[in-house]
């Protein structure tokens, strides 16, 4: 017998996650920023791939371009190679136990600034600073209550 789930949590979820790459941050923290967008959509990716897919990171990537106001398309690309990678390997990364999920999900991150920093380097943007590139570590350190959360939010019965 299967649980019933909560449709309402992937709308909810990737919307927060939008909303919380927006608050705005003193600049000291600034650089410490998790990519929130690509956690959540990472977790919907790994456990709901029947509902989310490389058209959805797409459509996604450019609500955060035009909700942030960067590159037209920058995040788009970013968020469909993630997606590509996690459908790619999305067998394996599932049953992962925990620790060597996070790793991977940190690899993928890092992957994520380099992409980033190749996109400013092709267009002739100034270099992130060397801070941006602990945000990775921070969201490796955040994937497995996010994950839990996210897990919990799902799977809860309705009732």
């Amino acid at each position: 017998m299967s649980r019933p789930r909560n449709t309402w949590v992937l709308p909810l979820s990737l919307a927060v996650a939008l909303l919380l790459g927006l608050l705005p941050l003193p600049d000291a923290l600034q650089p410490l920023r998790p990519y929130w967008l690509a956690l959540v959509l990472a977790y919907w990716l790994l456990e709901a791939p029947e509902r989310v897919g490389l058209g959805s990171a797409f459509v996604l990537g450019l609500l955060a371009d035009l909700a942030f106001g960067s590159l037209l398309g920058e995040q788009a690309l970013r968020l469909v190679v993630l997606a590509f990678i996690l459908e790619r390997f999305r067998a394996r990364l599932r049953f992962f136990p925990m620790s060597q999920q996070t790793l991977a999900l940190g690899v993928l991150l890092f992957n994520d600034r380099v992409i980033t920093a190749v996109i400013h380097l092709l267009m002739g943007v100034p270099q992130l600073a060397w801070a941006y590139w602990l945000a990775p570590l921070l969201g490796m350190l955040l994937w497995p209550p996010l994950h839990l959360l996210l897990d919990t939010a799902r799977l809860r019965r309705r009732g």
